[in-house]
């Protein structure tokens, strides 16, 4: 009897652990995500589809992102709406372009002045306080989490004809940013607003005489390169303050090793797109032959800097959060400036 308990009690045991089994061996239903990138497909390989390749590999099946570029699901002057409604999980921009309804909307992208290097980006929103300033603002507008920010690559004019002097700029009809158009404007420049993959066509066609959009790198990787035949090396803004944001209920329902694996990557590929910019940036300004290098002097471009400035208070007066992020600018800059060298270089 002794010996047929024990048969039975490790028999049941044994039973138990194989019904039991299942339920630990199958993984649950994968998470699907739809992720919606500002950047074509030619720019996105290198901007945005490490991260998503990343996550997609380290989650191993329990998170799965379906990546779109630009103005695929929607038009990228859409993306918060869509993203807050749920129509899209996450996405990778900046606040300006994607018309976030905060009043920090206008620091995104390349706002006049306020960088002169990718890396002044992680700096000012680490060190400087703007991660907690954008954690802020979202949280107030609701059903999106800001994630991350990063820099990227500086905002140069590429053009069909030469800019040697401010005057160049009027008249000037390029593909830019909102604030950014809106801040030229004053030097005559025609912002023109056209989907993305539209600009290169655009200027074939007469439509437009250049973009303001981006640094070199991205000129002869997307192809603009191709269509235009000058870039100036004075730029409105050294680095691209871009971020990836999440849906505010996707987010919360993500468990945490996955938020885990969902940030890491985001850091990855800021570390990635780092350096892809800055060694593409300096080998084709000095080997390129596609885009003429100009420059106006900078004796007159300090008429353009200056300008800034005072578009930078006037922005100020718009909410007490928007000042505080231009005195973070302007706190900054003071310090780059009272360094030196090479924080000062542009």
């Amino acid at each position: 009897m002794t010996t047929r308990r024990k048969f039975l009690t490790s028999g049941a045991l044994a039973g138990a652990a194989t019904i039991a089994a299942p339920a630990t061996l199958h993984a649950q239903t994968a998470i699907k995500w739809r992720f919606q990138t500002y950047a074509g497909a030619t720019l996105g390989q290198f901007t945005t589809k490490p991260v998503i390749d990343a996550i997609n590999a380290a989650a191993k099946g329990e998170l799965e992102i379906e990546l779109f570029y630009a103005d695929q699901l929607v038009p990228t002057g859409e993306l918060f709406q869509a993203l807050q409604s749920g129509t899209i999980d996450a996405v990778h921009s900046d606040d300006d372009s994607m018309a976030a309804p905060v009043d920090i909307a206008v620091f995104g992208g390349y706002f006049p002045m306020a960088t002169k290097h990718a890396l002044d980006v992680p700096v000012l929103f680490e060190q400087y306080g703007l991660r907690q300033i954008w954690e802020e603002a979202y949280k107030e507008a609701g059903g999106v989490v800001w994630l991350s920010a990063a820099g990227q690559d500086p905002c140069n004019f590429n053009t069909k004809k030469p800019i040697r002097s401010v005057a160049d700029l009027s008249g000037l009809k390029v593909y830019t940013f909102p604030t950014a158009g809106r801040f030229l404007a004053q030097f005559g420049v025609i912002p023109v607003t056209i989907p993305y993959e539209d600009a290169e066509v655009a200027v074939q066609t007469g439509e437009m005489d250049g973009m303001a959009w981006s640094g070199i790198t991205e000129d002869y990787t997307v192809g603009w390169a191709d269509v235009t035949d000058y870039i100036t090396t004075n730029n409105i803004s050294g680095a691209w303050i871009g971020s990836m944001y999440v849906n505010e209920e996707k987010w919360a329902e993500l468990p945490d090793h996955l938020k885990s694996v969902v940030r890491n990557a985001i850091e990855a590929g800021h570390h990635y797109r780092n350096q892809w910019y800055w060694g593409g940036e300096a080998k084709l300004r000095a080997t390129g032959t596609k885009l003429e290098l100009t420059s106006i002097p900078a004796a007159e471009w300090r008429e353009v800097e200056n300008a800034a400035l005072v578009f930078w208070d006037e922005i100020a007066q718009q909410s007490e959060r928007s000042a505080k992020v231009v005195q973070i600018f302007k706190d900054y800059n003071a310090i780059t400036a009272k360094s030196g060298t090479p924080y000062t270089c542009l």
